[in-house]
């Protein structure tokens, strides 16, 4: 079988918002947003979990797992996935609702019963890291209290074998924290020097970043992330380093890198940020993120790989460039996976879990009012670009999205390929003229035929996006005269480290219906 046709294989559950956590829909053929890891025959092919789910940070929780992602403008953000096999995810809820910037690499753990979440955050006037915590990983959690650390992202939480507990920084640098986890209570201070590359090689940076900690077998283990994130696919990777003691001093490992891309010819490009997680039977896994070949646009896609320890006291990552099946691991129980994209806007809108507002201010949720089977959205600003779309995060290559859309008096509303406000296309339109978005500007306004309500359709083939709008609610479709190319919409050309995601906006006076959003898997 081919690795597309693989790629395409499995099955979805949905998972219905107003069902209670511990509901699903049963599963289903076909795949809507999500592409099924599991392949049903005891293995599974990365991604675990598609679309753009950045800097993994996984907690293991007696047979739960938890897993949550940088969130960056997305809010409400960091939603909790959960899984008890670490192939097969559900979403759960967001455990951040205020937007205090754009989250970056995140540290989820469990401390005496209570869970944290330490969050750096890109803002203005200064960068910031905050924690949040929880006594349920439901929630609700509490209000982001900030660290101080103004120079440092990727934060790690550790607990010395002395019971102090510590944040490791990007850098090779850490912070003590107070007993309770919730302050600082001494200085930065470096404490390791990553392993370097050969200047040979094709990266974006040195950037020492991501570290994670891991105790086993008598030793600390700190993976690193060295390369930088993005730039050539041939940058990112994975180091390691251990010690007796987590005050060090730090070995690096002798197989450095553990993981690297070496030829745009694989599968993944900038494979790194890694975790480790013991699984139900016992084996070990990494988990990391990785752009897939050609598709940028996507952002960094969940990956799964098998763990080996040696003899010597180290390991080593054993599933190659990741294009094949690998053996699942045994054990655990497999939850249905993933969610489905499309909504007939019949209960509460599934914000945090689904859909997502672009940079919100404060009171964005109030736009929000469902009801009649329509979801009825408050217009802001006169573009995607000041109107705080809200969008959807997609993991397969190709794929169309449609919905009825019913327009305020004065106001202009559509569909959005939407990668930030500098960077999107899209069609909208208002009374009488169609709005046509490329390149995050307005490219023309021809007339529109259909007055205040119509049907629009959004094709994306891989890279090629084409547009149908319907007058009779999906009966008949007429192509829009734009096509649109936008493999250039992503990090490298932008910057950001977003993914390109489809949804919906309303600009100007009033609230706009839009029902029946359907999305379908090319």
């Amino acid at each position: 079988m081919e690795r597309r046709d693989l790629l395409k294989a499995g099955a979805l559950a949905p998972l219905a918002a107003a069902l209670p956590l511990s509901a699903a829909a049963p599963a289903r053929t076909g795949i809507e947003g999500q592409r099924q890891p599991d392949l049903g025959n005891g293995r599974f092919l990365n991604p675990v979990l598609s679309g753009d789910r950045p800097d993994p940070a996984v907690l293991k929780d007696g047979d739960d797992y938890y897993l949550t992602f940088s969130s960056f403008d997305a809010y409400p953000g960091l939603t909790i996935w959960h899984s008890r096999d670490l192939v097969n995810w559900q979403p759960r809820r967001a455990a951040l609702h205020c937007n205090i910037g754009s989250v970056w690499a995140v540290s989820l753990e469990k401390h005496q019963g209570r869970y944290f979440i330490y969050v750096p955050v890109k803002a203005q006037p200064r960068n910031e890291i905050y924690v949040i915590w929880a006594d349920h990983i439901d929630g609700p959690w509490s209000d982001p209290a900030p660290l101080g650390l103004h120079q440092h992202i990727d934060p790690c939480h550790a607990v010395a074998e002395d019971g102090s507990r510590w944040l490791f920084l990007s850098g090779g640098d850490r912070v003590r924290l107070s007993d309770d986890g919730l302050s600082v209570t001494g200085p930065v201070e470096h404490v390791y020097d990553p392993w370097r590359y050969p200047d040979t090689w094709d990266v974006e940076g040195f950037s020492p970043e991501g570290p994670k900690i891991h105790r086993y077998g008598g030793w600390f283990y700190m993976l690193t992330a060295v390369g930088g994130t993005a730039g050539p696919p041939t940058g990112h990777m994975v180091i390691a380093a251990r010690s007796r003691s987590l005050h060090g001093p730090w070995e690096q490992h002798p197989g450095n890198p553990l993981v690297r891309t070496r030829s745009s010819g694989e599968a993944w490009w900038s494979r790194g940020h890694a975790s480790l997680v013991e699984a139900p039977d016992g084996t070990w896994w990494s988990l990391y993120h990785g752009y897939e070949a050609g598709f940028w646009t996507l952002g960094r896609q969940c990956l799964l790989d098998p763990v080996e320890w040696t003899r010597d006291g180290w390991f080593r990552m054993t599933g190659g460039d990741l294009s094949r099946p690998l053996r699942k691991p045994r054990g655990g129980q497999a939850l249905p996976h993933g969610l489905a994209l499309s909504d007939d806007f019949s209960g509460p809108l599934a914000l945090g879990s689904k859909w997502t507002f672009f940079r919100p201010v404060p009171d964005e949720a109030a736009r929000i009012r469902v009801a009649d089977g329509a979801l009825h959205l408050a217009g802001k600003g006169i573009a995607p670009s000041s109107g705080s779309p809200l969008l959807l995060t997609s993991g397969d290559r190709s794929y169309q999205f449609e919905c009825d859309i019913e327009l305020a008096p004065g106001a202009t509303a559509g569909l959005v390929l939407f990668y930030d406000d500098k960077l999107y296309c899209g069609l909208g339109f208002d009374e009488r003229r169609f709005v046509t978005h490329q390149y995050g500007i307005e490219r023309g306004r021809p007339a529109n035929p259909h007055g205040r309500q119509m049907r629009l359709r959004v094709t994306k083939r891989e890279h090629i996006v084409a547009f149908h709008t319907s007058g009779d609610g999906g009966q008949t479709w007429q192509r829009f005269d734009r096509g649109m190319e936008v493999s250039g919409y992503h990090h490298n050309v932008r910057g950001g480290f977003l993914a390109l995601r489809p949804g919906l906006y309303a600009a100007g006076p009033g609230a706009c219906a839009f029902r029946d959003f359907r999305y379908t898997a090319l």
